[in-house]
């Protein structure tokens, strides 16, 4: 293990012309060369990541935007609603005139409808650098320059845990970045019960950069040393086979039910942790009156959860078993939240931590959506690094990430959130750099008809996506590998040098750069730029990091020194279990920033919501979007595995995976008998939302039952002239529903839906998604 996650760092190797780079799925080194861009992983990294392969076709692709274009409707109309948005044409145009097209736009919004008009997107992962970040820059532009604008809150990954985990138990990265470590897990851990499991192509990929994938090693490790894996998901692939795991197929949202029988098991058998739960945990008595059914009549048994969940009672109970009394991990990941009651499988699998009594012990408790990112269970770096201030944001008001279209859609209406009822603004101008939306959001033709109702919608981006193709004002942005930046991570101890490594692509700009000149014509370019080149603000954000290593006493280059080198060591906090360990040595001197300093098995303040979706203790809740016997398929919307979301699809490790240059989707044996579906076959995937088409691959690896297909494949209307066009391309979020989680946290519940599947015996519509505009 000291040789999988360890440093010191064996350094870039920059001969022969190669150049310092980083990306959020691996550190890497490039150089353009006759034969084109060659690209190559960090020595250091054990596990490197394919996708940096998607790079080399990616950099000087058709796809890419080569000038700034506005979209003839708005050009020659000017700002309004617009149905014609992704099925009107562009006109390219000057910088200079779009800038000052842009600048007047701006101006207007901001003196007469005033900075709360303006909403402003971009969910982030462009870039790993830490300067060129485009959420960070588009943020500070609009608070610098148009004095704020109404913010999203939480994620499309974590939108329900991330508000109720903080209520219940810690902050979210306590339990996420300061909880257990897979060092932990390699070393202590007796058994793991993963709930949605561990997938490699998850951890594979970071917030910032990352360096070493260390996550198979540490299975791997936790398995010879006797660790057993247990695996709760429909796909086999959920955990490496490194972890050697037991599969079992639980049907696909009722994980909730399935812990409650184990619990349930613990406590008729005497086999939970009373003393823990007295000691350290609050409302247990509340929440054992439901788990016994004095409170509603029903026993939550092994017997009744069986019957829900389809994991036969016998099982659970020797699932109960197995755990107590050893050193038991729960993880719970992202998946199972970013579902209908997507709050209830994270809550219950705390509880099941709490009647194991194991939460803050070395590789044992919880841990939420452990393997989810690559900085999850990994230390924390103990130096600052860069951060781009944003400025302060004049706007008070905000939505929850995922109710994007309903905010556009109804404006002036309220909605339920947290405890409050909140009204939606009305919104009149959008500004997105750095992200795509019509990758991550659900119900992809209701958001259409969403971004329809805008005056105006702004995008910076590197290439066509479906975002960009819905814009008024496309702006043509670099792309990571041409432009310098810092690479940095909290939660990795490498800091890397990101050297320019190609010139940009046409009239591509950075976005420091586009935000400057419009910051120009507002009149604030002094106070966004500081006054300061690119080059000067790495150096400036550089500094507090050497200043801090500096005062330690330890080696702390100055800027020139690390840009030459490429890479820099920082120090790492220690290794010891965060405020879950300090609460369960000592609760009294160190209380859980929760309402009543425990853990709250059962909340009285959620409970005063009076929310049904979401009472004060974790429940099984039917869900109203299930297959009907004999019907329709769940289908689980993922992540890809060759690429960040949808980032890069046309590079050539995403187009090598998929077939006959469709997304590949998978499908049991029995489903896919039960059709005249063979492996290969294009299939088409419906209900009453839309409809898209994808290979399939056919696969024991998949619970009968269930499809999968990834998310990330660029939306392709075959007609956009169509309401409900079919996707030709295969993105998912066609066929997902657009609904909160619950009135409490209102997350996506993007991951799970019901479809039908059919043999497409059609003329195959070829792909236009990367066709240059």
């Amino acid at each position: 293990m000291d040789d999988t996650i360890g440093f010191p760092d064996p350094g870039l190797d920059l001969s022969d012309g190669f150049k310092p780079h980083t990306s959020h799925w691996g550190v890497f080194s490039a150089r353009q060369s006759e034969a084109g861009l060659e690209v190559r992983a960090y020595a250091g990294d054990p596990d490197p990541n394919g996708i940096i392969g998607n790079f080399p076709g990616a950099l000087r692709h058709q796809a890419r935007i080569a000038q700034p274009a506005i979209r003839r409707g708005w050009l020659e109309r000017g700002p309004g609603p617009d149905d014609r948005r992704g099925r009107d044409e562009f006109v390219s145009v000057s910088w200079e005139k779009a800038l000052d097209l842009l600048g007047d736009e701006l101006g207007r919004i901001r003196d007469t409808r005033g900075p709360g008009a303006v909403f402003g997107g971009s969910y982030g992962w462009s870039s790993a650098g830490r300067f060129h970040h485009a959420q960070s820059q588009v943020h500070r532009f609009l608070n610098i320059a148009m004095g704020g604008y109404v913010r999203s809150v939480n994620t499309y990954s974590s939108g329900a845990s991330s508000v109720l985990l903080p209520q219940i138990l810690a902050g979210y990265e306590d339990i996420t970045k300061r909880n257990v470590t897979w060092e932990q897990i390699a070393e202590n851990t007796d058994i793991v019960l993963a709930f949605g499991g561990m997938a490699l192509k998850n951890s594979m990929v970071a917030g910032g950069s990352i360096s070493k994938h260390v996550e198979r090693g540490a299975m791997e490790a936790a398995r010879q040393r006797g660790c057993a894996f247990i695996l709760f998901s429909p796909l086999r692939d959920d955990l490496p086979v490194e972890a050697g795991a037991e599969w079992m197929t639980c049907l696909p949202g009722t994980d909730t039910a399935l812990m409650l029988g184990i619990v349930h098991t613990l406590v008729s058998e005497g086999l939970h942790d009373q003393a823990f739960l007295d000691r350290y945990t609050e409302g247990w008595p509340v929440f054992l009156r439901y788990l016994t059914g004095e409170s509603d009549g029903q026993a939550k048994h092994a017997e009744w959860a069986a019957a829900i969940c389809g994991v036969d009672a016998d099982t659970i109970r020797e699932l109960a078993r197995r755990a107590a009394g050893k050193r038991a991990l729960i993880t719970v990941s992202h998946s199972l939240q970013r579902a209908e009651h997507g709050e209830q499988p994270v809550w219950m699998g705390m509880v099941l931590a709490a009647a194991l009594g194991q939460i803050g012990l070395p590789g044992g408790g919880y841990a939420y959506s452990l393997g989810a990112i690559g900085y999850y269970g990994r230390r924390v770096n103990d130096v600052p690094g860069p951060t781009l201030g944003q400025g302060r944001n004049g706007v008070r008001d905000f939505i929850p990430v995922a109710r994007i279209a309903d905010m556009l859609l109804n404006p002036g209406t309220t909605y339920r959130y947290n405890g409050e009822t909140r009204t939606y603004p009305d919104i009149r101008l959008v500004y997105w750099a750095g992200g795509n939306p019509f990758h991550h959001h659900q119900d992809i033709n209701r958001l259409r008809k969403a971004f329809a109702k805008l005056d105006t919608f702004v995008v910076h981006e590197l290439a066509w996506t479906a975002t960009a193709r819905h814009a008024d004002i496309v702006l043509p942005s670099t792309m990571t590998l041409e432009r310098e930046d810092i690479g940095y991570s909290t939660n990795d101890p490498l800091m890397v040098a990101m050297h320019q490594i190609a010139e940009p692509f046409g009239l591509a700009r950075d976005d420091y750069d586009i935000f400057a000149d419009l910051a120009e014509r507002l009149g604030a370019r002094e106070p966004f730029t500081e006054g300061r080149t690119s080059r000067q603000w790495l150096e400036h954000l550089y500094e507090p990091t050497r200043a801090s290593l500096q005062s330690r006493g330890l080696e702390a280059p100055d800027f020139d020194e690390f840009w030459r080198r490429g890479s820099l060591v920082v120090p790492q906090q220690p290794d010891d279990g965060g405020r879950l360990r300090s609460f369960r040595e000592d609760p009294v001197n160190h209380p859980l920033p929760t309402p009543t300093g425990r853990i709250e098995i059962h909340s009285a303040k959620i409970a005063a919501h009076g929310d049904a979706d979401c009472p004060g203790h974790p429940v099984w809740l039917e869900k109203t979007d299930m297959p009907k016997p004999g019907a329709p398929c769940f289908l689980v919307a993922n992540q890809p595995v060759t690429r960040l979301h949808s980032q890069l699809d046309f590079g050539g490790h995403s187009l090598g995976a998929k077939h006959r240059g469709r997304e590949v989707a998978r499908m049991n044996p029995r489903d896919a008998d039960a059709r005249g579906i063979r492996d290969g076959d294009i299939i088409r995937l419906f209900n009453e939302r839309g409809a898209c088409l994808a290979a399939v691959h056919v696969t024991d690896g998949i619970a009968a039952g269930v499809v999968q297909l990834p998310t990330g494949a660029w939306y392709d209307p075959m007609d956009p002239e169509d309401d409900a066009p079919l996707c030709v391309h295969g993105n998912p979020n066609v066929l997902t529903r657009d609904i909160g989680t619950s009135s409490f946290a209102q997350g996506c519940t993007g991951q799970l839906t019901t479809v039908e599947v059919e043999k497409f015996t059609g003329n195959l519509p070829p792909i236009r998604a990367f066709d240059p505009v």
